[in-house]
């Protein structure tokens, strides 16, 4: 045989063997059912990396919300968790309604007990992500940046607001506002 015929025949190997393969992959070739949230989700980070302000529901596999007051006691709590994390997680300032969101593991919601000074929200609700580049004022900006590798400890998080009790706590205010969004 020439180099030429056995290319040839290797080649009508490979195709063959191709085939085969995909052939028996049978359904596991069709989009994972999780593909549209993987989707969705790409779409939102990729946004707030452009400088767009944007919507993510909580919950899922990205992050559910504390929510507490801002003011003296609440910087003070951040500082806290900067310490004990070496930089704290993601912390989202929003100046006009005088509240700070706390972005804390997915699945929070469901284990945050009862707290005085803050409420942990996870899906059906959604949050407006600022652009990442937005660390000041006009609108909510990141008082601590989102880095990929962390979020805010909700255990610790707890403890430094029963210490430092950041003032209003925001449950009436929140509880109106859930109230009327629906």
């Amino acid at each position: 045989m020439t180099v030429s015929a056995l290319t040839a025949e290797a080649s009508v190997i490979g195709v063959q063997m191709m085939d085969r393969l995909i052939e028996a992959a049978g359904l596991g070739r069709e989009p994972a059912e999780d593909m549209a949230d993987l989707a969705e989700l790409i779409r939102t980070l990729l946004a707030v990396d452009q400088r767009r302000d944007t919507c993510v529901r909580l919950g899922g596999n990205l992050f559910d919300v504390v929510i507490t007051a801002s003011g003296i006691q609440a910087h003070a709590a951040v500082a806290r968790m900067d310490e004990l994390q070496r930089g704290c997680g993601p912390v989202i300032e929003d100046p006009d309604s005088g509240w700070l969101y706390w972005l804390v593991p997915p699945g929070t919601s469901t284990l945050w007990a009862p707290h005085t000074h803050g409420v942990c929200v996870g899906g059906p609700h959604t949050i407006t992500l600022p652009p990442l580049n937005r660390s000041a004022p006009p609108g909510p900006y990141w008082l601590r940046p989102s880095a990929s590798d962390r979020l805010v400890p909700p255990s610790r998080l707890r403890e430094a607001l029963a210490q430092l009790r950041p003032e209003p706590p925001p449950h009436t205010a929140l509880t109106q506002q859930l109230t009327s969004a629906t």
